[in-house]
């Protein structure tokens, strides 16, 4: 049994075209290798560096998510400017732990899978984990997650509950649990409301899917650059509504009042109550793809 972290630098492509291959594959390397230095002296062992990313296995989950808490509040209290300037770096992180075998120095397992998936799941400054590691965490560390609910990550065929660590203490976001409402069981059966650009689609409980996209056939067409032809599709699944990437750019979903997204690059999560959702980019970006879902009894 071993524990597993791939650490991701986020919007690595936008450094590389705004510092050029040399300069940002230097920068890129440097940084990597000294977030290497900091799962290091938390008991990891460095398996290999992945271009903009890190691959580490430690021996238990403690120390795995102690680690990456000590490089998230390492980058925060401490930021790092790609060539001096624009915006700090920002890690992504997932944890999962489980059997992995090791061949020839490399590691391999339904765990280093899953790890990897929760790192694209994740959004910037985000450590997302799995049940399987908070059962095994001491009661202060378990205190830390909250859960983002059932998902399905891209690969697997049974939905995997998600938890993210809430690290940054004093960072706010009362509405963290709001994906987390018993989503174990069946909902009561509802309507999905989904509305954009003055149009509104609805879905009834084991009804068609419907598309949100570019092309002009979707359900409801949204025409912009960072949308992708057939972006996402909404569904019923289980009993609950289900939103499904189908992007190039991701698919990023506001549950209420949350602050933080749940961020979908071709992996899923369930829709309850209302909010919002940017295709191809946060919604603070400018002129952002935006529409709203409401979920009614």
């Amino acid at each position: 049994m071993a524990t597993v972290v791939f650490a991701d630098l986020v919007g690595s492509t936008g450094i590389f075209e705004r510092l050029g291959d040399e300069t940002a594959g230097r920068f890129v390397t440097q940084l990597t290798t000294a977030l290497s230095k900091t799962f290091e002296e938390h008991s990891g062992r460095v398996v290999k560096l992945l271009g903009d990313g890190i691959f580490t296995v430690f021996q238990t989950e403690n120390d795995a998510i102690d680690a990456c808490i000590a490089i998230q509040n390492r980058l925060k209290e401490k930021p790092v400017y790609p060539g001096g300037t624009g915006a700090p770096v920002q890690m992504q992180m997932g944890v999962e732990s489980g059997e992995v075998v090791e061949i020839e120095g490399d590691c391999y397992g339904d765990a280093v899978n899953s790890a990897a998936r929760l790192a694209d799941l994740a959004g910037a400054d985000q450590i997302l984990t799995t049940a399987r590691v908070r059962e095994s965490l001491g009661g202060a560390q378990q205190a830390q997650l909250r859960s983002l609910g059932p998902m399905y990550l891209r690969g697997k065929q049974e939905v995997t509950e998600v938890f993210r660590v809430d690290w940054n203490v004093g960072g706010g976001d009362s509405e963290a649990t709001v994906m987390g409402v018993s989503m174990f069981k069946a909902g009561k059966a509802g309507v999905l409301e989904i509305t954009g650009v003055g149009k509104t689609v609805r879905l009834e409980p084991h009804g068609e899917k419907v598309s949100i996209g570019r092309s002009i056939t979707a359900s409801l067409t949204v025409n912009d650059g960072r949308v992708s032809r057939v972006h996402c599709t909404a569904g019923w699944r289980g009993g609950h509504f289900v939103l499904e990437d189908a992007s190039s750019f991701g698919t990023w979903v506001y549950f209420g009042n949350q602050a933080e997204p749940v961020v979908l690059r071709r992996t899923e999560c369930y829709l309850v109550g209302q909010g919002k959702i940017s295709l191809g980019c946060e919604r603070e970006a400018e002129d952002a793809p935006l529409i709203e879902f409401n979920v009614r009894a």
